[in-house]
This record gives C-alpha cells, structure tokens and sequence, in this order.
C-alpha cells in the first residue's frame, strides 16, 4: 500500500532523462492465473550523463522476479526497488540490454490501469501512466521507442491476440497455447502500447491508400455484436480517405484494429494501429440509434484515427503538451465532420 504524499509537478521541473531506450522487446505469456511479463530494453546514457548516473524506471504495484544486464544476473547491490520502480545504482556508460521479469495478476487489476481483464477478455490501458503497472520503464511521453511484442496465451479463452503495429508472425506454442508476434517499426511513447487478448468476434475490410498500399481493418466486439459495427467500419474508411485528401496524412502500417469491449475505462484510445473504445462509441443500427448517436460514433471515430499523426507519430513532450495533441486533433475531426 502507498503511503508517500504526492507531490506536484511543475513545467519548470522539466529535464530529459539521463538514459534513452533505443528498443523494447517484449513477451507475455497469459494463463488464467497470472501473466508473465518479461521484457529487454536496449539503453544507452545520453551525451550529457556523467559515468555513474542512477538509471530510475517508473513501476507501479510490480514485484520484480529477475533482472539482467547482456544476459548476466544483477547483484543485488546494483539495484534496488520500491513502490515507484526500480534504480540501477550504476549501469554501464555505453548501449547495453536491461532485461526484467515481472508477475502480473490482471483479474485483480480493478484500477482498470495498466493490464486487466474484464469480461473474460485482457485488455490494456496506459495513457497516462499506466504502462508503468506492466513493466518496468521510463514511463513519459518523451521516452521513444519501436516495440516487438510476443503474446501467448491458452487458444481456448484468447483466440484473438492483438498488440500495436504489424503482425508478423503467429502459430501455435503447445499445450494448448498458441502466439502472436507484433511489431511496431514507429518509435512511440509507453502510453500509446496496447495488448487485447480475448474471444472476439470481429468484422474486416481493406482500405487502399493513395500510394496503392493494401491496408486490412478489423473491428473485435462482443460475440452477436457484428452488425452493428458496420457504420464505424464505414466511418473509419471514411476518415482514412479525408485524412489523405485534405492533409495528405496517408495510413503507415499494414493493419488498422479497433476494439470494443463494455469495460473500457476511457470512452476510447488512439494506441498505435491498436484503438480500444467502449462499445457504445462503436455499436449502431439504424433501427434503434439516433441520429446524434450516429453522428458521435463518427466523430470520435475519426478523432482517434487522426491521433496516428497528431500525438503518435507526432507526440507531446510532456503532459503540460496535452492540449496540443488533443487540441488539433478535435480540429482536425470538427473539420472533418461539419
């Protein structure tokens, strides 16, 4: 239980961090009971650090079960660990690989920040810092970095296996478990990483861009739930085509996923290639939705999609920076809407 008083934080605090995380690679092995996270992070001090800086990632609720540097063990003095994270007290002054292993328990996760499951379906939400409740990790959004993610898990309650960017390999692990391979190639801050790991029924459709690149949709809901996932379908096409037309945004990944699941916490997340939204900002039929209904599932919709350039690729410094991500993406989905 945290006992410390929360302190506020200032603009004028403001510094970059003493390390930078050049590349995340991670594996989660799901089970009913628990969820192993480990996780190998390529580091390296910035020009300004002096030799001997303490390394500090943000953790939150996390109980670490290993940790290495280039594959060696740490001694237990070169580290230490509390209720906000974790410090190397002295990591190598070059590139090196710190790799962690963590226990999760997602099922009692009731923050509904970080990794939980709900509904019998795994989900993740990390903006603003919930990443730091899934691994170890400098846990701001000026800290970026591309991500491989290895999910498995048993294929009997997640058949559906979904993290940010591209898949780029999948099959089956064995004993009745099978896995997913994501990457995405776009350095991006932690609060945009997603995982949904669940039994989804979904609906798919492609969208070609200008440059003649085949993109696949999918939007994952509730078993029952497909039909009426058609007009947000609709309205992400919709918003693809305008997006390139008046700006000359063009879509840079090979998937684009939405899911829709009642527990999600935020009315909906722009995560990378990954958006996660209540379903009540994507489910419709015309014969029992309104016109204001309708037109809400549009605009959020586009919004989130449009947040693929204007606060992912394009990103905030710091949470000061909220308003200018949100402020021209509302822009951008008003005009795209009137």
């Amino acid at each position: 239980m945290r006992t410390e008083t929360e302190h506020t934080i200032f603009l004028k605090d403001y510094a970059p961090t003493p390390y930078a995380i050049i590349a995340v690679d991670m594996d989660f092995k799901i089970t009913e009971a628990l969820t192993r996270v480990r996780t190998q992070m390529t580091i390296e001090p910035r020009r300004e650090t002096a030799p001997g800086t303490p390394l500090v990632l943000d953790g939150d609720g996390l109980t670490l079960q290993s940790i290495a540097i280039d594959g060696l063990p740490m001694m237990l003095s070169a580290y230490a660990t509390d209720d906000n994270g974790l410090t190397l007290v002295e990591p190598p002054f070059r590139r090196f690989v710190l790799e962690t292993e963590v226990n999760l328990t997602p099922e009692t996760n009731t923050k509904l920040m970080g990794l939980y499951r709900s509904s019998g379906t795994w989900c993740t939400q990390c903006e603003p810092e919930g990443f730091r409740r899934i691994t170890y990790y400098l846990d701001r959004p000026d800290i970026l970095a591309p991500f491989k993610v290895r999910i498995t898990a048993p294929i009997d309650v997640a058949p559906v296996l979904l993290s940010n960017g591209n898949l780029i390999d999948k099959g089956d692990a064995g004993d009745g478990t099978h896995f997913a391979l994501w990457e995405d190639p776009f350095p991006k801050p932690a609060y945009l990483f997603a995982l949904v790991a669940g039994d989804l029924g979904s609906i798919t459709d492609t969208f070609t861009t200008g440059s003649g690149r085949k993109v696949d949709l999918a939007i994952y809901c509730t078993h029952g739930k497909e039909a009426e996932c058609h007009y947000a379908m609709d309205s992400l096409k919709r918003s693809m085509e305008w997006d390139e037309k008046r700006f000359g945004l063009e879509y840079d990944l090979d998937v684009f996923n939405i899911v829709a699941v009642a527990d999600f916490n935020f009315g909906a997340m722009e995560n990378k290639g990954l958006n996660i939204f209540n379903d009540k900002l994507v489910f419709a039929l015309p014969e029992t939705a309104s016109d204001a209904n309708f037109a809400n599932i549009e605009r959020v919709i586009a919004h989130e999609y449009f947040h693929n350039w204007t606060g992912n690729r394009i990103t905030c410094r710091d949470w000061f920076q909220l308003c200018l991500k949100e402020g021209l993406t509302v822009y951008r989905d008003q005009e795209f809407s009137s």
